[in-house]
């Protein structure tokens, strides 16, 4: 598990500081800020790869580079491994332009799942891509680093050249799910049952039966029956949201999957921990999805690997995804960390917050989170914004209050919104009627 990170002089803030939860954490803040880039480099200590070091069709995941070039920078992390709590710092290397590493087998987190935002994903298997020791020899690099997925590979399978052969390392969705199916075994009732979990409240996720797609397309697809469809939709015609909750379970299942299968046909233990890095979960998702994705994830990581511990490291941009969390956010295992922008000194801070609840996701957006003026559009906020300036004047007049008035209703203010209770108030005031 990652329990702590430290950086100087990189990515967009001069220094930061995570000192991560062991069960959830969750990154907020406007774009650029550098979440992404925090998950980037949270996989890279926990793997000692950059994602796109090992899937060049990647198109996130590259390697962080010193903020101001001529300047020291370091990552520092603490991380609890198989062996114990390991701390370590790495150091720049600006002239082989390579982060310092330690030199031998790298540490052993457990199995780490990372869910980048475009679609692909990122997986470390510590039975497949751990270094082997072997009595009388040296260390044994693993032939296979990582398995880094560009989004149409998580599809379609995954290929790498491994030891001058080029070899197939995952079937992808397409064909492992419909292999599943056709066996009617475990992973096709897992697979089944985590599509099911992941789904909205009062959504249904049913798989259906597999369907060709073309005369010249010789795959069998699968087919996703919802409550609202009679017929069963291939599942590369379904809405992106599907699509992205599809892939999700199927990369769950998949690394679960191939993790058990490995480390007992091996005599190896199966992992002890799992490490799932999430950005932008909510990608896709309809606030209905939202409001239950991150809960579903959890659930579905913690019942796939019953016997490990769980952390879940992820970003949202999202109100819903933060209301979702307050009926069973826990600060002694969970954090939320929130990047802001320091205007006085234009650099990027992050900061711990205490999650307090808002009970509704309009106030998260005006909450620390997000720093909304007003969950309204622009126009009325700038109205509002005028309306309550005016009224903490001491001398307001008539004529003044109709002009802002006029604005408040040309920024199409429903009649419904509760400012207009205030607002009506002052105006009869105004007009003597009070």
């Amino acid at each position: 598990m990652l329990e702590y990170l430290h950086l100087i002089n990189v990515g967009p803030a001069p220094e930061m500081d995570l000192d991560l939860a062991p069960r959830l954490n969750l990154l907020t803040g406007d774009n650029g800020m550098g979440k992404s880039f925090l998950l980037d480099v949270a996989w890279w200590v926990l793997t000692r790869k950059w994602p796109r070091e090992i899937n060049g069709r990647l198109t996130s995941g590259f390697k962080a580079l010193p903020r101001i070039a001529k300047q020291p920078a370091t990552i520092s992390f603490r991380l609890e491994s198989r062996a114990g709590v390991v701390s370590y710092q790495s150091k720049f290397d600006r002239e082989q332009q390579t982060w310092e590493g330690k030199r031998g087998r790298p540490y052993n987190p457990g199995l780490v799942i990372y869910a980048h935002a475009d679609g692909g994903f990122s997986v470390w298997d510590p039975a497949r891509n751990y270094w082997r020791t072997r009595k009388g020899t040296d260390d044994t690099l693993a032939p296979v680093p990582a398995y880094v997925f560009a989004p149409n590979e998580v599809w379609d399978g995954l290929w790498m050249d491994v030891q001058g052969a080029r070899t197939n390392l995952c079937r992808g969705l397409v064909d492992d799910w419909a292999i599943w199916i056709r066996e009617a075994g475990e992973p096709a009732r897992t697979m089944a049952k985590t599509l099911a979990s992941l789904a909205a409240p009062g959504e249904s996720l049913e798989v259906g039966p597999l369907r060709a797609l073309s005369a010249d397309d010789t795959r069998d697809y699968p087919t996703i029956i919802q409550s609202y469809s009679p017929e069963p939709v291939r599942v590369v015609h379904a809405s992106a949201g599907l699509r992205r909750v599809a892939a999700l379970a199927y990369m769950l299942m998949w690394s679960w999957e191939r993790n058990v299968a490995y480390a007992d046909s091996q005599g190896l233990d199966r992992a002890q921990n799992v490490i799932l890095i999430l950005d932008e979960i909510e990608a896709h998702l309809h606030p209905r999805w939202q409001r239950s994705i991150l809960n579903s994830v959890i659930h579905v990581v913690e019942n796939l690997h019953a016997r490990a511990k769980v952390q879940v490291i992820a970003s949202t941009h999202s109100p819903m995804v933060l209301a979702s969390a307050e009926p069973f956010f826990d600060e002694s295992k969970d954090a939320w960390f929130d990047l802001d922008l320091n205007k006085k000194t234009d650099t990027v801070e992050m900061h711990k917050r205490p999650f307090v609840g808002h009970g509704d996701a309009s106030r998260w957006l005006t909450s620390e989170a997000f720093d909304l003026g007003e969950a309204r559009s622009i126009p009325a906020e700038e109205a509002i914004r005028e309306a309550k300036a005016f009224a903490q004047q001491p001398k307001r007049t008539l004529k003044a209050a109709r002009v802002i008035d006029a604005k408040l209703r040309a920024a199409r203010l429903p009649d419904i919104d509760p400012f207009w209770v205030r607002w009506s108030y002052l105006m009869d005031e105004l007009r003597g009627e009070k």
